[in-house]
Order: structure tokens, then sequence, then C-alpha cells
């Protein structure tokens, strides 16, 4: 038995789906722990390509529990037809369980997601306009709607609703008045056509997963968006409204601390970042560009093409650090193919006093005022898309993950050398490993 988490270790996008899909093959339970639609995971199957926002990567397995946690926050409407078009393609949903406590995105968030975006003009944060902050902000504010409360008698629910939207409506007129105000009897309709939909699905999903523990079932706890994107630990205010570490797979899904044997963090070999914020390795010229066209980096919810830069050990040491990471998946080292020379960054150096730094800064300021400090590696010639093993990539390659793995400080364990589940070698299964202590990251080649 073990208990993973697979969180990403850079600004989101790193590929975690692939991940979690393939580690889902030796699991028997996968939770999704955070986040709403505003991420987007791509998920392959032979044939079939889903662009999940909602559903857990696992649901390709038809044995396998998927759960989505108390930590989410739910658009109904998406979910629905997340499900929908998994029924479409033959795949069984009946393994799909919707946590009641997890909260609702309501019509309103939406609209204030994009209005309150708006206002901020040139200091806009680059949401992705599906109201996840605003939905997260009623949660904190006590104002929020949770999935249990849809099945309440009709009395609890219109006071809730009123409540709900005495706050709420008063906040458009006085604020946002081009916004459409609600009434009790609109929202009450909307709440019961949605909780016939999902009923199905809803279920105390907290004693499901302990249930699950008890049985010494292997459960694989799925992070959404990244570290560099968590609102504690990332490059705030540019950042997501959920807590994207290792720790929101604890509070997102029930369990403590100690129920976890193993987390994962997921890589790309290079870094991006969609939206707003400071970007130290981000390359504004013809080497960038190759890595977006190379990569397709367009934003799986959003389409927005993606910030590319090179691989900055600076955020991947201190992702190991808050979340503990055990484990390292590098994805896309296939998108170095032909490369000449790659770089990766190693300090930052302060514009400012030309003082070195090894640290990641927590001030958005300091971080604006810095430039990389980079050591260079030899790129290899060819593909790497059809090796199978580690001995198998070029010796360029193994280096510099080798590089990687010591300059942070953590193991690699996954290696992603295309989107396919075949194109992937596995230097240890983190699931069937079960749980063990710390091993020493890799040492470049002689």
């Amino acid at each position: 038995m073990a208990n993973v988490v697979v969180v990403g270790a850079q600004w989101g996008d790193e590929g975690k789906a692939k991940i979690t899909d393939l580690l889902a093959a030796e699991a028997d339970v996968v939770v999704r722990c955070q986040g709403g639609c505003n991420a987007g995971h791509t998920v392959k199957h032979g044939d079939d390509v889903f662009k999940f926002h909602l559903v857990p990567s696992g649901m390709l397995y038809g044995d396998t529990l998927c759960i989505i946690g108390n930590g989410t926050v739910i658009n109904p409407d998406v979910l629905i037809y997340e499900i929908e078009e998994l029924k479409a393609k033959g795949y069984d949903t009946r393994n799909l369980k919707l946590s009641d406590r997890a909260h609702l995105t309501l019509p309103f968030h939406t609209d204030l997601d994009k209005a309150q975006e708006t206002a901020l003009a040139e200091k806009k944060i680059g949401t992705t306009g599906r109201g996840i902050g605003p939905t997260y902000m009623d949660k904190v504010g006590r104002y929020g709607l949770r999935i249990g409360d849809l099945y309440e008698s009709e009395t609890v629910l219109r006071e809730r609703l009123t409540h709900i939207l005495e706050a709420k409506n008063s906040l458009i007129e006085k604020c946002y008045p081009h916004l459409p105000t609600h009434t009790v009897d609109e929202l009450y309709d909307w709440c019961r056509h949605h909780a016939e939909k999902l009923a199905p699905f809803v279920a105390d999903t907290i004693a499901l997963v302990h249930e699950s523990l008890e049985k010494g079932w292997n459960v694989l706890f799925e992070g959404a968006q990244g570290t560099l994107l968590d609102v504690d630990y990332g490059t705030y205010p540019f950042v997501t409204s959920s807590n994207a570490t290792a720790g929101g797979a604890c509070t997102g899904s029930g369990i403590g601390p100690t129920r976890i044997d193993r987390v994962i963090g997921v890589m790309k070999a290079y870094t991006t970042r969609v939206g707003e914020g400071p970007f130290p390795t981000e390359l504004n010229d013809a080497t960038g560009q190759q890595l977006l066209e190379v990569g397709q980096e367009f934003g799986t919810t959003t389409g927005r093409a993606r910030r590319c830069g090179w691989f900055d050990a600076v955020i991947a040491k201190y992702s190991v650090q808050v979340n503990g990471l055990d484990g390292l998946a590098i994805t896309k080292l296939d998108v170095f193919d032909g490369m000449p020379e790659l770089k990766i960054c190693t300090a930052y150096r302060n514009l400012e006093t030309g003082e070195t730094m090894n640290g990641f800064p927590s001030q958005l300021h300091a971080l604006k005022n810095v430039e990389p400090v980079y050591e260079s590696w030899p790129g290899w010639q060819g593909s790497i898309k059809d090796a199978r093993s580690y001995e198998a990539l070029p010796e360029e390659a193994r280096n510099y993950l080798a590089r990687i793995s010591e300059l942070i400080g953590c193991r690699l364990s996954i290696v992603s050398v295309g989107p396919e589940r075949s194109q992937t070698i596995l230097l240890e299964n983190p699931i069937t490993a079960g749980k063990r202590a710390l091993q020493p990251a890799q040492k470049v080649i002689a």
C-alpha cells in the first residue's frame, strides 16, 4: 500500500495529468484535492483525448474510485458536461464521487471574476475568468454554498440564498452596476436543476477516503495548478486562490499528513507560466518561441500562449522544500531534441546590489529585480521519443537530468519523452515502491 501525492512544482501546466493517469493504473482511488475549472488536464487514452477541468485523471480506468474532494470548487455545468462527454464515449462514471462539502461556483461568481479583473487594468492578475477566486472568497467569508446545501429543504435553502444574495446584489449594485443581479427564485431553480443532475455522484467523500485507507488500498492524491501559484507560497498576488502544494492534499481531502507516504513533484524540463507575474528565466527570443511551438505551450483552459524559459533550479529547490518532495517527474524532455545548448538557472543576481541570491524571495519587488545566473549544458542530436529506459537516453540528456536532480536535492523517479503513456521512463513506480526513506539525488555522469 502507498498513498501518494502528485503536485505541480512550477507555475502549473507541468504535465500532472499524464503522470497522474500513468500512476492511476496502480491506484485504487484517485482524489482531486483543490482548485476548480481553472485547472486544465489533458489526458489521452487510445484515440480519445479528454481535457478535464474537474474530473480526476483516473476516470479513464473503469475500476478506479475517483473522488472530487472537499477542497475543490465546483462549477456544476462544467462537471455535468465532462460526465456526459465520458458517457458519450462509453466510459463508466459510476465510480465518480463528489464531496458534499465542496463549494459551488454560482452564476454571479463568474461575472464578478471578469469584472474585477477588468477593473485592475494593467495590474490584472491574469485569472482564467472562471469565477474561482470569488468562489473561494465567499468560502472564506462564510457566504459560500456547498454541494450538500443543494439537498436541504426548500425553506432552509431559500433562507441561505436570501442571505447570500443580500450581500452579492448589494456589491453588484454599488461596484459593478453593469452586471445583472439575481433573485432568490432564479437561484433556487438553478440549485434544484443541478441538484438533480449531480445527485448520483454526491457522497461523504471523507468517509470514502478513510474507508479506502483502512482497506489498505493505494490512494493517489491529485493536485491542480502548481507550487508557484499557491496562495501562500507562490508569487503573490499573482497566484491562484487555493493551496496547490502538498499540504492542500490533506486539507482538500480530509486526511492527516501522517497518512501520506510519498510526494511526487512534476516539473517540465524547462519552465512555463500563464498569466501575469514575474518570471526570471523567461525567454523573449527565438529560443523561447521554439519552446512554445515545439512544446505546443497553449493553456488547456484558456488557450493562451504560455510564457517559456529555461529550467529554474531556484524555484525547483523551493518546491522540493515546501512540498517535501521525495521524487521528481520530469516532463517534455523531448522538446529539447536537436537543441545544441541547454541552460539551467542555478541562482539569481540582484540587479540593484549585484548580490547573488540562492533562495526564492517572498517579495514581488525583489523577484522583479533579479537576473538568472546560468550554467550551460550540451544538448543532443536526434530524437529521444522512442527511449524506454534511462540508459537509452543520450549521455547529454542523462547529464542534464542528473544535474537538475543534484541541484535541487531530489531523486528522479519518472521521465516523460512524449505525450503518450508509452513515452514514459519509469525509474521507480512511486505507488508500488511503497513508503521508503529519502534516497539521494542523481549525480552527474563523470
